[in-house]
């Protein structure tokens, strides 16, 4: 054995003793929901080399079938998607199919054997019509009340069903396409979730759950965090993204199939007190949050917002006294707080509703920085 070979066999041995592991960074995933359901995205002013994979919001249920709510505006916005695999042919173009609005029809969907057969057909025939990636599911809610859906105690086992309808489906078509096809989900970070669930049955269908670890608080009577990272101390039973983490885990959901969600928007309340750190915080009125290029450029330059820091909670907030405003988003140090943790933590990676809320990417830019 030469002295070189020696030295490279020498120092290989030396790192498994010491439990070194290859940095797994690259295949960190950085996912943006993109909406489509406002009409023609302008897709120039996505910055599709800092993305790994695209989901397009939102694709309707209707008479049990994946159904595009807009053919002529959905069908151009694949299209130019597609354009930006000119730029980055490594991107992932997925639809995702329910969201708040259009997920009252899944649970009738998915009640028959027959009936997840013809939906996940429907699915899948829109991904192989324009060229897609995978497919998204976003129900919300299998087995509860979300907006107006329709639920059933059946919807636990529906759910998993679902989507090894789904990948049964897309197998057929790689067979034909000899092209990979994903299989993923957005669920919520709230512990009824897996009641209403089997994670530990779903997940081996899926290649990654993208945990909604925001809108923690969303209308009232009380504000505080929506997008937390840890819990506060101050709030009993309170919702975070680490909580929500923990949760998917212990349902058995590996953690390298988990995308752990950042709000690239933020929410606002009008507080009954005027001392925002007195709790609980009770509120007198729901008011609109605003993206983040708007909190940064017109919010956290006007002088009459003070902006605070939890560090327990790695969450910022402002707060205009005069107005007694509360607004609780993510900013910069919020999301390096939240990436460090997906790397130690050894998550998939972070996705982040919704692209167009941060049109000039300062929360983008801070996680290509971090991942």
């Amino acid at each position: 054995m030469s002295r070189t070979v020696y030295l490279l066999t020498f120092f290989s041995f030396s790192l498994f003793l010491a439990g070194f592991k290859p940095d797994p960074a690259a295949k960190r995933i950085v996912l943006a929901y993109v909406g489509g359901f406002r009409g023609l995205v302008d897709t120039d002013k996505i910055a599709a080399e800092k993305l790994t994979h695209i989901n397009y919001a939102f694709v309707d249920v209707r008479k049990n079938r994946a159904w595009l709510h807009n053919l002529a505006t959905d069908s151009t916005n694949f299209k130019n998607l597609n354009r930006l695999k000119l730029r980055n042919p490594n991107l992932k173009i997925l639809i995702s199919i329910g969201g708040w609005a259009w997920s009252e029809n899944f649970s009738d969907a998915v009640v028959s054997d027959t009936g997840r057969v013809a939906f996940a057909a429907s699915a899948v025939d829109i991904v192989r019509e324009y060229q897609l990636d995978g497919v998204d599911i976003d129900w919300e809610y299998p087995g509860m009340k979300g907006e107006d859906n329709v639920f059933r105690p059946e919807d636990r086992e529906n759910f998993t069903l679902l989507f090894k309808a789904l990948r049964e489906q897309l197998n057929t078509l790689k067979q034909q396409t000899g092209k990979d096809y994903l299989v993923t989900t957005a669920l919520p970070g709230f512990e009824a979730i897996f009641t209403h669930t089997d994670m530990a049955k779903a997940q081996q269908y899926l290649d990654y759950i993208n945990v909604m670890a925001y809108d923690f608080f969303t209308g009232g009577p009380l504000a505080g965090h929506h997008t937390n990272l840890r819990s506060s101390g101050k709030v009993d039973n309170e919702s975070s993204g680490d909580r929500a983490v923990k949760l998917y885990e212990k349902a058995g959901v590996p953690a390298n199939k988990l995308v752990l969600g950042v709000a690239f928007y933020g929410r606002a309340w009008q507080l009954q007190n005027d001392n925002p750190d007195i709790y609980p915080r009770t509120i007198t009125k729901v008011e609109r949050g605003d993206g983040y290029t708007f909190i940064k450029d017109s919010l956290l330059t006007n002088p009459a917002y003070k902006r605070h820091w939890d560090r327990r909670a790695k969450a910022p907030y402002l707060y205009n006294a005069a107005l007694k405003r509360f607004v609780s988003y993510d900013d910069e140090a919020s999301i390096k707080a939240k990436c460090t943790y997906v790397k130690k933590h050894n998550l998939a990676g972070v996705m982040f509703w919704e692209y167009f809320n941060d049109p000039k990417t300062y929360l983008l830019n801070e996680i290509n920085r971090n991942l």
